[in-house]
């Protein structure tokens, strides 16, 4: 469970939200706190590209689905794996799926 702006939000064991419909910009921002992690411009654009995703295949990208397309759509530099860790250090799939407010991805440990 997470607060939001004074708004309870239930989330999984792993922080996963329990209802996508709850996710909001705030959300993202409270989740990524936890972590210590602040939302700077790039992290956003894997987080919307990973929104984006889900819309169009019901599902989050794991990583590898993610280093293959990714780069397609922001650029060459989101296609590395060592980049893409120096922003989500607990794993890029799972841990922005999370701030994305989507569910964890096929394969994440």
């Amino acid at each position: 469970m997470i607060n939001v702006n004074g708004r309870e939000i239930e989330t999984d064991a792993e922080g996963f939200l329990a209802n996508l419909d709850d996710w909001s910009e705030e959300v993202a921002v409270v989740l990524s706190a936890q972590d210590e992690l602040a939302l700077d411009e790039s992290r956003w654009r894997v987080i919307n590209w990973i929104r984006d995703y889900y819309a169009e295949n019901s599902t989050a990208p794991n990583l590898r689905m993610m280093t293959k397309l990714i780069g397609n759509d922001l650029g060459e530099v989101f296609s590395d794996k060592k980049y893409l860790f120096d922003l989500f250090p607990y794993g890029p799939a799972k841990q922005a799926a999370r701030y994305a407010g989507m569910p964890k991805p096929t394969g994440c440990v």
